[in-house]
């Protein structure tokens, strides 16, 4: 007989989650109780779960939003920290309608202007972009501005007297206090100081007596070691009536500025900036410490000419008293060594020391005479061994080409209009230019300037050419065919364009137009293309065209690129910055540079384009060199 308790089996019970045997039980069992659900209940798990995924989804971007509104500030010892991103945006003055914010010549600056290669565009299909855009204006009139853009923080950076004298002087009167309710150009001259003097202070308190700021590093940058922001901003800063800030500049003109230096300087840029800047100056306010220093420059770059060719060099060694070609070529821009001519003879004129003016002159004498234009069109290289044109067949009014044809009608007026063979270059040049570079996009027909390669064009226009409105507006204002002013409101249209049609309401570097018919927009941009370096060239032109013609839409076009300049490209703690992406409001990817022309060029022409004076720099009495820096007139009898 056996005991109750004895059992006929064995029992082993499995432990440990990571038994597989256990894991496939589960898996089994899970199913297994899944199976014994009714259809019913599955059907209303399966449903729960859709549910979730579904609000899951619609609410990321929601999450994703919040974040983009932060960002990341990095503290040395405290990690990440992140804040919001608060906009500063310049305030319109409270006199002024609220308006809608919108979504140098030759090589300026060192940056490589050469078309890079680019992926297409990808700028968002409208159906007419400038009616909607006009249709906007008009729908934002009726609401307070909204005030978007990036606030650029330090953190952001993405790249690294006699009598004579008293003759020669112009006192720029301060700005009189009249009664302005009924437009806003007084705040807008106003608005015009602020931004110089927010630019200054960077400048004076991150770059001093160097050449360029770099605002968001709190650094700088050098080129020649010669002040070249400092040297350029003379003038602007003397028109503007800020007399404080000219007068610390003057001491550091005085005391620190030696050109005695073993460096290299650019022929062409350093005579528009520092030459020019000093003549300018000199004229303005008859002191003669700035004629003292622009003869000693001047002197200093004369070896440049001295070539096989009488072509100039386009490096001088101010110390040495050398030059040579850039390294690896023996060519010169054409753009750089036509438009160094108004300095140089100016130069001449207040010293009564020819040279200068033989030198430059016998460089107009030979281009005027060479072969390998294309109905007065230049190309855009000469060697400075031969003195002849290379790389020909290529014709643009961009970069490394553009200021021989404005210096060819400043020349003309500048010496009292008798040198007819300037005149008569000029004049074919521009004819050349509406045979074979002027088309029309679609669909809206605005009127641009393209490019010719051996035969074949180009739609492609530097935001550079931009510069041409003004210029042929300025040759119809001395008695040339009225047709050239025409041309020059079809062009400003089509540069102003060029700035309505991005999101940041600032122009890209370059744009392709579309020329086929059924085309949504008329602009393209590639991404390589798609940087704003605070170039003039337009404001230059909107400052003409006002002038001549009074039509307030022009200052109005330049209040709202004023606007977007400080919404996108000012920088917190002083100073304004180049940015890299003109289509993406958002986060514009400042560039971290502060070009010396912002200050000498762009606010100049901004104060000037909202002056209601018109003997402020007559444009009979005096001509604009191509870094704006204004030289007088000759009398008839010179």
């Amino acid at each position: 007989m056996h005991s109750p308790s004895r059992k006929d089996f064995v029992s082993l019970t499995f432990t440990g989650s990571g038994n597989y045997n256990s894991k496939q039980w589960r898996r089994q069992s899970c199913w297994r109780k899944w199976k014994q659900l009714s259809r019913l209940q599955r059907n209303l798990i399966l449903f729960t779960v859709a549910l979730m995924l579904v609000c899951g989804i619609a609410t990321y971007p929601a999450v994703t939003e919040h974040f983009r509104g932060l960002t990341v500030v990095v503290k040395e010892d405290e990690g990440h920290v992140l804040k919001p991103v608060i906009p500063e945006v310049l305030p319109e003055p409270p006199s002024a309608k609220p308006k809608r914010a919108p979504h140098k010549r030759g090589p300026h600056g060192p940056q490589n202007r050469l078309q890079k290669k680019g992926t297409g565009s990808d700028i968002q299909v409208e159906e007419n972009p400038i009616q909607d855009a006009k249709k906007a204006d008009k729908e934002e009139g009726e609401k307070p501005l909204v005030k978007r853009g990036a606030l650029i923080e330090a953190d952001q950076a993405t790249e690294g007297g006699t009598a004579k004298e008293a003759e020669n002087k112009v006192d720029v009167p301060a700005v009189e206090q009249k009664d302005h309710s009924h437009e806003p150009e007084f705040d807008r001259l106003e608005a015009v100081r602020d931004a110089f003097r927010h630019a200054w202070k960077g400048y004076k308190e991150f770059a001093w007596g160097q050449d360029e700021l770099r605002p968001i590093s709190k650094s700088y940058g050098e080129w020649f070691g010669l002040g070249l922001t400092l040297i350029d901003a003379l003038d602007t800063m003397w028109i503007l009536n800020l007399r404080e800030e000219f007068e610390e500049a003057k001491t550091w003109v005085s005391t620190e500025l030696s050109f005695n230096k073993n460096v290299d300087v650019n022929l062409f840029e350093s005579t528009i900036r520092i030459l020019g800047g000093l003549l300018s100056t000199y004229h303005l306010t008859g002191d003669t410490l700035f004629l003292d220093k622009a003869k000693d420059i001047g002197t200093r770059l004369m070896p440049a000419f001295n070539t096989p060719s009488k072509i100039p060099y386009s490096d001088v060694n101010i110390g040495k008293g050398t030059a040579h070609p850039p390294r690896w070529t023996s060519d010169s821009t054409v753009a750089e060594v036509t438009s160094i001519q108004l300095e140089f003879r100016e130069l001449s004129r207040l010293t009564q020391d020819t040279r200068y003016r033989a030198a430059v002159d016998e460089v107009m004498q030979k281009v005027h005479k060479l072969e390998g234009k294309q109905d007065g069109l230049v190309p855009m290289f000469i060697n400075t061994n031969s003195g002849q044109f290379t790389h020909l067949g290529v014709f643009t009014l961009g970069a490394r080409a553009d200021s021989y044809y404005e210096y060819l009608l400043k020349q003309w007026i500048q010496g009292g209009q008798k040198e007819t063979e300037l005149l008569d270059d000029y004049l074919q040049a521009l004819e050349g230019v509406k045979k074979n570079l002027l088309k029309k996009s679609s669909p809206n027909s605005l009127t641009f300037v393209g490019e010719l390669s051996h035969g074949q064009f180009s739609p492609k226009m530097d935001h550079l050419v931009c510069f041409l409105p003004g210029t042929l507006a300025l040759g119809a204002h001395h008695g040339l065919p009225a047709d050239h002013m025409e041309l020059a409101k079809q062009l400003m249209e089509t540069c102003y364009q060029m700035y309505a049609q991005m999101e940041t309401g600032l122009s890209p570097e370059i744009v392709h137009f579309n020329m086929h018919e059924g085309s949504i927009r008329d602009v393209d941009v590639k991404l390589a293309d798609r940087h704003n370096l605070l170039r003039p060239e337009t404001v230059e032109s909107l400052f003409y065209l006002y002038r001549f013609t009074k039509d307030r839409k022009y200052r109005d076009w330049g209040w709202e690129i004023l606007q977007n300049f400080n919404k996108y490209t000012k920088v917190s703690t002083g100073g304004y910055t180049s940015i890299n992406n003109v289509r993406d409001p958002e986060y514009p990817s400042p560039r971290d540079k502060m070009e010396s022309f912002f200050l000498g060029e762009t606010l100049k022409y901004f104060y000037l384009l909202f002056s209601d004076d018109p003997e402020l720099l007559s444009l009979d009495k005096y001509v604009f060199n191509t870094e704006a820096h204004p030289l007088p007139i000759w009398p008839s009898a010179e």
